[in-house]
Parts: structure tokens; C-alpha cells; sequence
């Protein structure tokens, strides 16, 4: 059956995509530019869209198991502008419009839409545990997380099964946040960041994916938001502390806030500040976790032997 991914092309996206693939799904990826698109999974169909509306590709949505939405511009990718915060949403919003446009067209409905959201949905919190029953976050992501879940949110009038993953900090060695941690350690200077108080909700990769297809295929999991993080939550400094373990360096350097803040602005508060969300839904629902524990989920990117690209 025919899964649709908008913003396939980044890490999450290209990983479901393979597995997708792997599995005997028909795999269709949006892109607004798929001539420069680095070289997608084999059996991956690039098809261009517009990044707002359904023009284009929305007749692929007619008889689709699912279209998975995890469309928008990078939160990460440099300071937060007031044009640049305007572009991360606007992307987000119009990336969401677009699918409710093609579900609507659509005589026969998907049977799911997976909405994108992240972890930072709720907020600066301290040490509360976060299940996904928590309110929504007052900062500048939290406010944004509400908009980009409430995009698609219309489709469930249309009698479409939807669910929103709230996605933590995903561990891959083939991009994100990975790469960055580790960088300072191969150099002999890792450490935490800030206080190293602050909760990391942390996901493997190959989880990320499974949890995906997991809520896609199981039509007994029910609507709503699921938490796609690993069960054991770590604060940045338990994090630091396990990256010098794997990497057998050690983790004694500090990044202090303050320069933080100077090199990123308000950037710096999505690693000074975290979330200790649980899967709580996940697990109800059955879900089983490859990799809820940090180290071993480390050893297995860092040092396993599909350190160059875990396949799930």
C-alpha cells in the first residue's frame, strides 16, 4: 500500500522511508525540489509539491494507507529571527493545510495521517514527569507545537484516524543531534551543557521508526498524541557522562549557559532547558522498546556495526 511522506528527505523521514520500503510499501516522498535532492533509499518515488498545497500529489492520496506529515523548516538551523520564527511556522502550517487539502479530495480517505510534533510541546518543566496528558508549553515552541498539531486536526471529521507523535531528541549517526554531541568528545573537550540539570527526552532511531509504523499499523492504538521518546529520560549531564563512556573520553568540560546564549540566542534555550517526557501511551497501547536504556543505545550507534546507518 501507498505511504506518503512529506518532508521525507530529512532524518526521520529518509529512515521510515527504508523501512517502509523494505517492508514492500509503495513509498512516495514530497519535495519542493527533488532534482537536489541527495540519493533517497532505493525504491523511494520523489514527487514535487509546492510545500502548501495539494497540487501536484493530492491524487496519491486517493486509496493511501497513510500520509505522514513531518514537514517544516528546521528549528535548528541558526538563530531565531523574528523572520526566521515566522518561516518555521509558516512552513508548518502550510505544510498541514496542504494534506488536510488532499485528504478532502480524497474518495478514499487514508486510513491514517501521522502529524509531526516534538517534545517541546510542553514546555520548560524542571524534574515533573511529562505523560502526554500535560498541558502545552507558553514558550515560543510550545505555542508553535499547538499551531503544527492542529493543522491536520481536521481530518478526523473527515473519518480519518490520526495521530500526532511528540518526537524527542532522535539519536542517529546519520544526522541531528548525534553528530554535534559527539564532535567535542572525538576532540577531547565533551561535556554537559549549562547546568546539566535539564532533561533530555532521548529516542534511537530504529525506535523512532518503529513507533511509527507501530501507531500506522495498529488500528487498535488510538487517536491522539503519543510521546516518541525512550522510557529512561537522562539529564544532560547523565547524557555527557555516557557519550565519554561509549566513546572512551572523557566528559569534564562544561559549556557554560551564558556563551550558549551569546552563540545562539534564543536557540539556546532548547539545550538549556528540556522535558522529562515518558511514552506513557505507547506503552500502554503495547509498544516495545529495542533500546530504552542510553548506553546501549550509544554502543549500538556509536560502536556497533551499523555505526554508519542503523537499519531499524
Amino acid at each position: 500500500m501507498r505511504v506518503i511522506i512529506t518532508g521525507g528527505t530529512g532524518l526521520i523521514g529518509r529512515a521510515l522511508a527504508a523501512d517502509l520500503v523494505a517492508a514492500g510499501r509503495e513509498v512516495v516522498v514530497l519535495s519542493r525540489d527533488p532534482q537536489r535532492v541527495a540519493a533517497m533509499p532505493d525504491g523511494v518515488r520523489l514527487e514535487k509539491w509546492d510545500g502548501r498545497t495539494a497540487q501536484g500529489w493530492g491524487a496519491l492520496a486517493d486509496g493511501a494507507e497513510a500520509i505522514v506529515n513531518l514537514a517544516g523548516e528546521s528549528i535548528a538551523g541558526g538563530r531565531w529571527t523574528v523572520a526566521r520564527k515566522r518561516r518555521i511556522r509558516e512552513s508548518r502550517l502550510a505544510a498541514g493545510a496542504a494534506v488536510v487539502e488532499a485528504v478532502a479530495a480524497a474518495r478514499r480517505k487514508p486510513h491514517i495521517v501521522v502529524q509531526a510534533s516534538g517534545a517541546g510541546y510542553y514546555g520548560p518543566r524542571g524534574d515533573e514527569i511529562i505523560p502526554e496528558a500535560t498541558p502545552p508549553g507558553t514558550d515560543f515552541l510550545g505555542r508553535l507545537a499547538v499551531e503544527w498539531e492542529a493543522s491536520t486536526a481536521s481530518v478526523e471529521a473527515m473519518g480519518v484516524r490520526r495521530v500526532v507523535i511528540r518526537t524527542g531528541v532522535v539519536l542517529s549517526p546519520e544526522g541531528g543531534a548525534l553528530p554535534r554531541l559527539v564532535l567535542p568528545f572525538r576532540f577531547f573537550i565533551g561535556g554537559s551543557l549549562g547546568s546539566g540539570r535539564q532533561w533530555v527526552p532521548w529516542i534511537h532511531i530504529a525506535d523512532e521508526v518503529r513507533a511509527i509504523r507501530f501507531l500506522m499499523e495498529n488500528n487498535n492504538a488510538p487517536g491522539g498524541a503519543y510521546n516518541l521518546v525512550s522510557p529512561n529520560p537522562v539529564t544532560n549531564a547523565q547524557l555527557a557522562r555516557a557519550l565519554g563512556r561509549v566513546l572512551r573520553r572523557p566528559s569534564l568540560i562544561p559549556v557554560p549557559a551564558p556563551a550558549l546564549r551569546l552563540l545562539l540566542g534564543e536557540m539556546a534555550d532548547v539545550l538549556l532547558t528540556g522535558q522529562r517526557a515518558v511514552p506513557q501511551r505507547l506503552l500502554e497501547a503495547g509498544f516495545t522498546f529495542r533500546f530504552p536504556e542510553l548506553d546501549a543505545a550509544l554502543t549500538d550507534l556509536l560502536r556497533g556495526k551499523n555505526h554508519k546507518g542503523h537499519k531499524g
